[in-house]
């Protein structure tokens, strides 16, 4: 280690040996890791080197481009499949950015995996391989089903998986012994299906990938506004005059936003970005659609002040934030929004008290700032007449994740920074629809009133108990509580937490079904029985008995649109992701007056249905097929509050202890540039200087120093879960990195193994990713 400054008649070809994934998840490679530190700008040229990289890679010189063009276009194209960041409204004509492009080119490989390539392998050779091997080999072209005898998947016609699956739902003791799982690629239309599926069957079991990562948004914006979305739009981001962005890497997880970013620095607002990392993003950019920008390679800068708060630190920044205010507020009048206090919220009374309780040596030592370095963003924040808040899975991932958002939310009050233009709460969803799935039904806590409608449009009895989400339906598998479980989309087996548990309570079911694009790991995790089920990618055209058919897509700021396959699918055996669930239903639920065929032949007959059950999707058909589409109405954007008390609600929560003991350093997962999800590109991770390594971890120099660890030697990290039980993984490269004591960072889905089934959240019940309590020490050399 080093350290310094349809075309189905192309087959999978093998161009890494296969390798066992102890070694980290990405490909193979015998080149040396190095370390060196990124001193470009965000995007710029080197997001379109890699760019044209992936284009020859992936043998996508002419379908890439067409892509290019394509992708985020209103009504025209299709929408990306990489993260939620909403299309610019000035309809750009390359509303585009290199993950986004990496994610495209990923779906449109040439590349297949048919039936011969099962019989070639089985399925425990297949799981010595890398996941970047496994998803490597191309597309899935037909339907398999898991042969014991030969532990080879082998093909199977659409109609007996169908009634396969039909057949061990109608044979289970209670419809509870299954769960529905759904990751956010899911459109609209097959969500809608897919809960009407589950619930007509008898079961709230729709565990999603919400659960893992913006459960805590959603209880803390509803606890608070009556809402579980953020209020603000794309347009607030154009007109704030502070924007404060908190525990999310925008250069990789939402590149997008470089463009409001840049925008918003050219026109004087305050930039506050708040991240134990300082991340590329955080520093400057060059959008790649400003052509002059880039021929000139002139930088614009994407912040104006950075606070490197402790892992778990932000509340206690927010906290101090609010202090301030309230401080200031005692000798000017102006520093409090009375009015908007008094005319709209409750419990600020309780909240003052809280802020003044907590001394200013507790929010330093929390934070892990000063108190001048808060009291700066302070008073950023007093001087702003609009401010927004944004945050991702820095803060959410944390056994405070609720109560630090509603913090958030506090803070905004205290100036009224809600229900008007450039301001309010902005919560970044990682993945495309992810927040259209929760919309459109996909809630294992659903409302009475949402349950009701249901009911009466669709002519079902929906189930009322709450059912089971992420981390209950893993545990649920390994009581044998859960016998049947089916995964729409995703790489259930590496997204959850404890990687090992995952995959053997999978293994423990009777039946395990994925629908999916590419091979990965949760395959080869397999219950008794299994299917892996092909579908049509978000690129590709979807032929249905009326003609093509689009779906729709929800952004993370509640904009609804259509989007529209452009390129000749995969396999002619490839059926969409409403075709599959209605086969599932009606295979399911034989006698079910639900019109499943109907509804397939044209999609509009769907969201016809929906129109009626789902608040805020009235007249969709037509509204959906406006330019850009159409927004969700949020009434705290109009300050309705749908809370007990009809106002906003201060939340008084106690500060949380955040600081390690000694020895002990928080630990927090996250992924790579390269990287998306659990889909793993390269070995690379350009902004933070990496190549060719993926079993690292980041460290603060002084914290190596005092366990004599040197650059880039080996470590053994050892985390303890709130259980007692201990896990380790050997061998990783500790790096040094600007972080700040008692913290250390690695990449997730490699580090999940860490992750004990019993660290999460009793506030989201959201695993503890970005709060691992770990040791590191070298490795022995024994």
């Amino acid at each position: 280690m080093t350290a310094s400054d349809v075309n189905e008649s192309a087959p999978a070809e093998h161009e890494e040996p296969p390798r066992t994934p102890d070694g980290g998840m990405g490909p193979s490679t015998d080149k040396k890791p190095s370390q060196v530190h990124y001193h470009h700008p965000a995007a710029g040229w080197g997001a379109a080197k890699s760019v044209t990289h992936v284009l020859v890679k992936e043998r996508a010189l002419v379908d890439g481009p067409r892509a290019i063009f394509r992708m985020n276009h209103e009504n025209t194209g299709f929408d990306c499949p990489g993260c939620a960041w909403p299309d610019d409204t000035k309809g750009l004509k390359l509303d585009i950015c290199e993950n986004g492009i990496k994610h495209v080119t990923w779906e449109m490989t040439p590349k297949r995996v048919g039936a011969d390539f099962f019989a070639a392998h089985t399925v425990s050779e297949l799981s010595t391989w890398t996941d970047f091997a496994l998803e490597d080999q191309g597309r899935l072209t037909q339907p398999l089903v898991y042969d014991a005898a030969t532990d080879r998947y082998v093909p199977i016609d659409w109609q007996e998986a169908f009634d396969l699956i039909g057949g061990e739902l109608r044979a289970l003791e209670s419809p509870n012994q299954a769960a529905f799982y759904t990751s956010g690629r899911l459109g609209n239309e097959a969500t809608f299906l897919y809960q009407l599926m589950a619930r007509e069957f008898g079961t709230n079991n729709l565990p999603d990938c919400s659960n893992m990562c913006h459960e805590a948004s959603g209880r803390a914006l509803q606890a608070a506004l009556g809402t579980g979305k953020g209020t603000a739009d794309l347009k607030d981001w154009e007109t704030a005059d502070a924007l404060f962005i908190m525990g999310v890497n925008a250069a990789s997880n939402a590149p997008r936003m470089l463009t409001a970013l840049a925008e918003a620095y050219r026109r004087g607002a305050q930039i506050v970005h708040i991240n134990p990392l300082v991340e590329a993003a955080a520093t400057r950019t060059i959008v790649p659609h400003d052509i002059t920008d880039m021929a000139l390679f002139k930088s614009t800068r994407t912040s104006t002040l950075n606070l490197q708060v402790r892992a778990g630190g932000d509340m206690a920044l927010l906290r101090g934030i609010a202090k301030a205010v309230l401080e200031e507020s005692e000798h000017d009048p102006k520093a409090l929004d009375r009015e908007f206090i008094d005319r709209h919220t409750h419990g600020f009374d309780a909240y003052r008290a809280v802020c003044e309780a907590t001394s200013w040596e507790e929010l330093e030592l929390q934070s892990g700032l000063t108190r001048a370095e808060i009291l700066k963003a302070a008073d950023i924040y007093s001087r702003s007449d609009r401010t927004l808040i944004s945050w991702c899975l820095g803060v959410s991932q944390h056994e405070h994740g609720v109560d630090t958002i509603r913090e958030i939310v506090n803070v905004l009050l205290l100036r009224g920074n809600l229900g008007r233009e450039g301001a309010g709460p902005s919560p970044v969803r990682g993945h495309s629809n992810v927040q259209g799935n929760r919309t459109c039904g996909i809630d294992h806590r659903p409302t009475e009133a949402f349950l009701r409608r249901l009911d009466d449009v669709c002519g079902i009895d929906a189930p009322r108990p709450h059912g089971l989400d992420t981390v209950a339906t893993v545990a649920g598998m390994h009581e044998g509580k859960v016998k049947v479980f089916v995964g729409m989309g995703g790489n259930f087996a590496l997204a959850a937490p404890d990687t090992a548990y995952t995959a053997e309570g999978l293994a423990r079911c009777a039946l395990t079904v994925h629908v999916s694009t590419k091979l990965n790991r949760s395959h080869l995790a397999h219950g008794k029985k299994a299917l892996i089920l092909p579908c049509l990618g978000r690129t590709e055209k979807d032929h249905q008995r009326h003609g093509m058919q689009a779906t729709s897509v929800e952004d993370s700021m509640s904009m609804v649109h259509l989007s529209l396959g452009m390129k000749r699918p995969a396999s002619r055996d490839l059926l969409s992701e409403p075709a599959i669930i209605a086969g599932m239903a009606r295979a399911t639920l034989p006698d079910s007056s639900t019109p499943w065929e109907h509804y397939i032949e044209d999609y509009d007959r769907i969201r016809d249905t929906m129109a009626r059950v789902l608040d805020g999707f009235e007249d969709f058909n037509r509204r959906v097929r406006l330019p850009l589409g159409f927004r969700i109405r949020q009434p705290a954007r109009e300050l309705v509050f749908l809370t007990p008390t009809g106002r906003a609600e201060f939340s008084a929560a106690p500060l949380p202890d955040v600081v390690p003991q000694d020895g002990t350093l928080i630990l927090q997962t996250m992924r790579s540039h390269d990287q998306w999800n659990t889909t793993i590109y390269s070995d690379d991770d350009r902004y933070r200087g990496i190549k060719n390594l993926r079993t690292l971890v980041f460290m603060n120099r002084a914290d190596m120093r005092a366990r004599h660890i040197k650059d880039g030697s080996l470590v053994d990290i050892t985390a303890t879960a709130k259980d007692g039980t201990r896990r380790t993984l050997r061998q990783y490269h500790a790096l040094p990195y600007d972080i700040p004591r008692s913290c250390a960072a690695g990449y997730m889905p490699e580090m999940n193994a860490l992750i004990s089934a019993s660290d999460y959240s009793l506030q989201s019940d959201q695993p503890l990713m970005k709060s691992l309590k770990v040791t590191i020490s070298p490795s022995r050399t024994d």
